[in-house]
């Protein structure tokens, strides 16, 4: 089956999410977890064999841990479906109520999107959520992994089909795409008579792919140039540990730094301290001039390295004046992703953000919150970087629009 005939089942299927009580979905969603856990060996035997693929096929060990499904990943997988089918229903909610100058009444209640088109890299765990949070939202999704994760993304949505026939749920409601063509992409993301939103989760290259190619409205998510700044009044026990955790605790998802900006006041002292314990942790570093005449066993960086996300353990180094300057390297360079300010000074911190327009901002802590678990979404479709409709973290609440109902009684114009 191609993806635009994938696409037109979804969308019949769709229509009949929309009248699902809560209790079926929620029951549908339990049964999934439970059978993930249960299949937890046939995923992993599956995602072995995709990573034996991917690394003979040179995948870099960051991409490679982005693919990877153990035990441990596959329960946290789980345990995010069931908070998710523990959170209020997103469906029905009333935004707005009223009664019209006409006399009618007005309900602004909210309502699934339809059909959710997921193109993402080889992140198995997200097959998991987004089946989850699109259906838990009334929504239908068809999901283009990257080829890396195929056998990995097929067993976790055959687990999911098995709960929907279960519940007598159409097993068109969650979609995986088998290896498609270019072709059948492109069409794909022009397929506006059956696909009413796409989220592309991956790198900028992917994101901006689509964004480009598409004719259906697209969601930009999960590009990541994060930035953590130390300002001179930081507490620098609280630095050391934000950065390394920043950094070094998984670099390989969009949430972790890149850029560790120093304010100049304390460079002096701080940086050759810092640069010591980044290379315990194996941290390539590239500095810009100050920072390299500060501390040996810097890389000289340039503006393309302030403008790469690594996804791995690599980090830029930049000395800065002031809050202003940090700022205007943020703005210049980063992805409008996630930003941290180690600082006691109230003001530096107000100016931090007021003056840069990122989805998230972290004053004392670490970057690597910005997750929709951790944000107690249950899991998210993807971290939206843009302004409209969704930004941060997006749970079932950005998985719906909104409709007006009216009710009257005889009342004509």
């Amino acid at each position: 089956m191609n993806l635009s005939e994938m696409a037109a089942r979804a969308k019949q299927a769709s229509r009949s999410l929309r009248v699902l009580s809560n209790e079926v979905r929620n029951n549908v969603l339990r049964d999934f977890a439970w059978g993930l856990a249960e299949q937890a060996d046939t995923i992993i035997s599956e995602n072995a064999l995709d990573l034996k693929e991917a690394e003979e096929n040179g995948m870099s060990k960051a991409m490679l841990d982005r693919l990877m499904l153990n035990r441990s990943r596959i329960d946290q997988i789980a345990e995010g479906i069931l908070q998710v089918e523990r959170l209020e229903d997103p469906l029905n909610r009333v935004l707005e109520e009223r009664t019209i100058d006409s006399g009618i009444h007005l309900k602004k209640v909210t309502v699934p999107i339809g059909v959710i088109g997921i193109i993402f890299e080889s992140r198995p765990n997200v097959t998991a959520d987004c089946a989850a949070l699109c259906f838990k939202s009334g929504n239908a999704c068809v999901l283009k992994g990257g080829k890396e994760s195929y056998r990995s993304s097929l067993a976790i949505v055959n687990v999911m089909k098995d709960a929907l026939r279960k519940h007598g749920v159409s097993e068109d409601a969650v979609m995986l795409a088998e290896k498609p063509s270019h072709e059948e992409t492109q069409k794909f993301m022009e397929d506006r008579n059956s696909v009413d939103l796409l989220i592309p989760r991956g790198g900028r290259n992917l994101i901006r792919a689509v964004v480009e190619h598409a004719k259906v409205p697209v969601i930009e998510t999960g590009a990541g140039i994060c930035h953590t700044y130390i300002d001179d009044t930081a507490d620098l026990k609280i630095a050391e540990k934000i950065i390394i955790n920043a950094k070094c605790s998984r670099p390989s998802v969009c949430n972790a730094m890149e850029t560790l900006l120093v304010s100049s006041r304390i460079a002096e002292f701080f940086v050759p301290h810092i640069v010591s314990v980044l290379k315990e942790h194996n941290v390539q570093i590239y500095g810009d001039e100050r920072a390299c005449a500060l501390a040996e066993g810097l890389y000289p960086g340039t503006e393309q390295n302030w403008a790469t996300e690594y996804d791995d353990l690599i980090l830029n180094l930049v000395i800065v004046d002031n809050v202003q300057q940090a700022i205007s390297h943020i703005e210049t360079f980063g992805t409008h992703h996630s930003e941290c300010i180690v600082t006691e000074d109230i003001d530096n911190k107000n100016a931090f953000f007021a003056g840069i327009d990122s989805a998230c901002l972290y004053h004392n802590a670490s970057t690597r919150f910005t997750d929709g678990f951790e944000f107690g979404l249950g899991a998210e479709i993807g971290i939206s970087t843009q302004k409209l409709h969704a930004r941060g973290p997006m749970g079932l609440r950005e998985l719906t629009s909104y409709a007006y109902h009216l009710e009257g009684k005889g009342e004509i114009r």
